[in-house]
C-alpha cells in the first residue's frame, strides 16, 4: 500500500510488545508515509529511540518538557495527519479516555484534534477488564478506531485475547482511516470470496485462479468501516485476517450455497465476490483414482447461488455481483446484471486474478464506472459506491 506525503505520528507506549513498533515503523516508511515517533517512559525501558530515528531519518519526542521543541505536544498534535498508538497500554487507553494529560503522549492525545488508531496489547486478564472494555467504549464513541488484539500464546505466558496484530493488518488499518471513518455500522453484510474446489478423488480437484485477494481486501474494508460482516469463504491464497470472527468456510459450490442461503435471509446488502464453480464431477470417487489408464470426468452444472439470491432477495436489500470476463467483458456483465436481478455487477478481466492491481468496470442501472488502483483501494471506492447506491434506495436513512 501506498502512504506518500502522510503524517504518521507513531506513539509508543510501554508494553513488552514495543519492540514490534519498530517493524511497523519500517514498513510504514517503506510505503512512503513521513513518520515521526513519540516514546512514553515505559516504552523508553523496552527499546532505544535510536531504533527509530534510524529508520525514519524523523524526529523521536519523549518529553513534555526538555524537548527540543518548547511545546511538542501541540506541534505534534498539529503536525500528524494520523496519530498511532501502538502498542497501546491499558494506561494510555485509561488517560485518553478521562482526558488525563500528565505526560507528553497523553496531552498530544488531548490537542489532536482528530481521530486516533489505537492497537491494545497487554495481558488477557488485563484487556478483558471491565474498566479496559469501558474506557474502549468510550473512546470508539468518541470516533476514535481499535484495532482488537490478536488471540495467542503472550509473553506473560497467558494463552488470550491480548496480542499485538500482525503489522500488515496495522497497516490496513492506517490506511483506511486517513480516508475514511466507520461509516457502515448497523449495516449487515454478507460476503463470498476465494476459489471453490470440486473433488475429483480424496486427492485431486478442479479450482480456478482467483486468489482471493479481492475478496479479502473487502473483507478488511467492510470491517474496519463497521459493518457487521459474515465472510462465507472457498480455497484463499492468504489466511482469513484474525478479527473476522463470522468466518465461514464452504470450499465447493455445493457448500458455499448452502451456506450462503443460511446467512442472506437477514442482511442488507450481499456482495458474490467468490470464484465458484460451473461445473462439478458428477460422482467424485471416494478412494483415490490409481494411474493406470486415462479417466472421463462426467461433469454436471453446480447450482446458481447468485440468480438463486436474485430470485428471493427482499426489497431492502441490495445484490451485487461479480464476473470475470476474457472477452466482451461489458455486454456480458451487463447480461448478468439484468438476467439474475442484481443490483450491480463488477466486471473485470481475468488478466489480473492473483495480482495486486486491479481495474473493475463497476455497472448498475445507472451507469457504468471504472474503478482502478490496488485492490484495497479499490475495495474501499466500491463500498463507497455501493453505500451511495443502498442509501439512495433506503431515501438516505443509512446516511
Amino acid at each position: 500500500m501506498k502512504l506518500s506525503a502522510r503524517k504518521i505520528l507513531l506513539c509508543v507506549s510501554g508494553g513488552i510488545a514495543a519492540y514490534k513498533a519498530i517493524d511497523l515503523v519500517s514498513r510504514l516508511t517503506k510505503s512512503g508515509a513521513e513518520v515521526k515517533t513519540l516514546m512514553t517512559d515505559g516504552a523508553l525501558e523496552f527499546i532505544k529511540p535510536v531504533n527509530f530515528s534510524a529508520i525514519t531519518r524523523g524526529s523521536v519526542h519523549s518529553s513534555l518538557f526538555s524537548d527540543a521543541d518548547p511545546i511538542p505536544h501541540i506541534n505534534l498534535a498539529d503536525w500528524a495527519d494520523l496519530m498511532v498508538v501502538a502498542p497501546a497500554t491499558a494506561n494510555v487507553m485509561a488517560k485518553a479516555a478521562q482526558g488525563i494529560s500528565d505526560d507528553l503522549l497523553s496531552a498530544t492525545m488531548l490537542a489532536h484534534n482528530k481521530p486516533i488508531l489505537f492497537v491494545p496489547a497487554m495481558n488477557v486478564h488485563m484487556f478483558e477488564n471491565p474498566a479496559t472494555q469501558s474506557n474502549i467504549k468510550v473512546l470508539q464513541e468518541r470516533g476514535h478506531l481499535i484495532l482488537e488484539p490478536d488471540t495467542g500464546m503472550l509473553a506473560c505466558g497467558y494463552t488470550g485475547k491480548g496480542k499485538f496484530p500482525p503489522v500488515e493488518e496495522i497497516l490496513w488499518a492506517i490506511s483506511l482511516y486517513l480516508s475514511h471513518k466507520q461509516d457502515l455500522k448497523g449495516i449487515r453484510v454478507l460476503l463470498t470470496a476465494g476459489a471453490c474446489v470440486e473433488n475429483i478423488d480424496p486427492m485431486r480437484c478442479i479450482t480456478n485462479r482467483s486468489s482471493g485477494k479481492m475478496g479479502l481486501a473487502l473483507a478488511r474494508a467492510l470491517y474496519l468501516r463497521g459493518a457487521d460482516l459474515t465472510l462465507v469463504h472457498a480455497q484463499m491464497d492468504f489466511p482469513v485476517p484474525y478479527y473476522l470472527r463470522r468466518a465461514i468456510k464452504a470450499e465447493s459450490a455445493a457448500e458455499m450455497n448452502t451456506a450462503v442461503l443460511a446467512n442472506a435471509k437477514d442482511q442488507d446488502w450481499i456482495v458474490m465476490c467468490a470464484a465458484v464453480s460451473d461445473f462439478t464431477p458428477k460422482a467424485p470417487a471416494q478412494e483415490k483414482i490409481k494411474k493406470g489408464s486415462d479417466i472421463i470426468l462426467d461433469l454436471v452444472q453446480t447450482t446458481d447461488i447468485l440468480a438463486c439470491l436474485g430470485r428471493e432477495k427482499t426489497s431492502e436489500q441490495i445484490l451485487i455481483g461479480f464476473a470475470a470476463e476474457t472477452s466482451d467483458l461489458i455486454t456480458n456483465a451487463k447480461a448478468k446484471l439484468e438476467k439474475k436481478n442484481l443490483d450491480m455487477i463488477a466486471a473485470n478481466h481475468l488478466g489480473v486474478a492473483g495480482k495486486n492491481e486491479t481495474s473493475l468496470n463497476l455497472i448498475s442501472a445507472s451507469g457504468n464506472k471504472t474503478l482502478q488502483g490496488d485492490k484495497f483501494s479499490v475495495a474501499l471506492e466500491l463500498i463507497d459506491e455501493i453505500k451511495s447506491y443502498y442509501d439512495k434506495e433506503t431515501d438516505g436513512s443509512n446516511a
